[in-house]
């Protein structure tokens, strides 16, 4: 699999442009699975696996790589089905989620492609709530299916979603009784940790699985006559989303005259530089790395401290 991550720096270029390159495998059987590359570090035959007690039934044993310790986890198994067979001739595929690195056992890798995330769609509605996927495509009329790998890893490690005393201001959610947040996220389970960590704050959240969602969202607000400005504190978005991914999404809320000033914050597993040039790019506000429950709620906090202060004075200033 030798350069089958070559010219990492072309592939930056296509964020912002609604396009992605999607890394197509096979676990058992002839279904084609897909990952979104920039998620993907390595690519390699499967190394020596060691052996750790008290492991997930998921992670197959821990290899050394490049001088790091990685648990390496059965992608099939992952989703629910057998464990895949015969290793020592799968291989790995080593990714970066949420500032960590794990590795994913699969059959067989095959080729990357170039894809318009307009092109990839929700999963199926008759698919249930407990399905892996993210999102679904069409490679040469077979289907492919991107498997939700933030839902795997939430299964396998939960994250802390626990804020620390002292993040938050007292009485914040007093100042924005009538306002919420609106999240932004295709996957189920990332939607949830945000909201969870906004509501626990005691602020009001409005969800929604895509970039084309929640454009349609904040234009049916203005043709309903509100004012998107008195009813959102911000919005937290996603970067890869199927429809319209988190950049275009942004750059289509600046190109609103009426929309231009909402406050958005990008909130992804993924990593890089490319990122704070593409947020700075497409005008987004602030770029936030998932997930971490004190960084998320800080970023509400003021965000919250900066619409309401002016107001909290005017009041402190009418009571001296």
């Amino acid at each position: 699999m030798a350069g089958v991550l070559d010219s990492v720096n072309q592939r930056t270029q296509l964020v912002g442009q609604n396009r992605l390159e999607l890394l197509l495998f096979k676990l058992k059987g002839q279904q084609i699975y897909g990952i979104n590359v920039f998620k993907v570090k390595e690519v390699l035959q499967c190394p020596k696996l060691n052996e750790i007690p008290g492991r997930s039934g998921v992670v197959r044993g821990v290899a050394h790589i490049r001088g790091g310790t990685i648990p390496i986890m059965d992608m099939n198994q992952a989703i629910g089905r057998s464990p895949l067979e015969d290793i020592e001739n799968c291989f790995v595929i080593i990714t970066e989620y949420n500032r960590t690195l794990q590795g994913f056992l699969v059959r067989a890798v095959e080729r990357i492609v170039n894809m318009n995330w307009g092109d990839i769609h929700p999963p199926p509605m008759g698919a249930g709530k407990e399905h892996y996927l993210t999102a679904v495509t069409e490679v040469e009329n077979r289907l492919v299916e991107i498997v939700d790998v933030e839902k795997i890893l939430a299964e396998v490690s939960p994250v802390n979603e626990t804020i620390s005393a002292g993040v938050v201001e007292d009485g914040l959610s007093e100042r924005v009784v009538k306002r919420h947040i609106l999240i932004v996220d295709d996957s189920t389970i990332a939607r949830k940790q945000i909201q969870r960590v906004v509501e626990s704050m005691g602020i009001a959240t409005t969800l929604k699985k895509d970039g084309r969602e929640a454009l349609e969202y904040v234009h049916g607000m203005l043709e309903e006559g509100k004012n998107p400005y008195d009813e959102l504190i911000m919005i937290i978005s996603d970067i890869e989303m199927p429809e319209m991914d988190g950049y275009t999404f942004t750059a289509e809320v600046r190109a609103h005259p009426q929309l231009k000033n909402m406050f958005i914050v990008l909130h992804t597993s993924l990593s890089g530089v490319f990122n704070a040039a593409m947020v700075k790019k497409v005008g987004a506000d602030d770029f936030l790395a998932k997930f971490h429950p004190d960084e998320l709620a800080k970023r509400v906090n003021d965000r919250v401290l900066a619409i309401t202060g002016e107001d909290l004075l005017q009041e402190q200033g009418g009571n001296d």
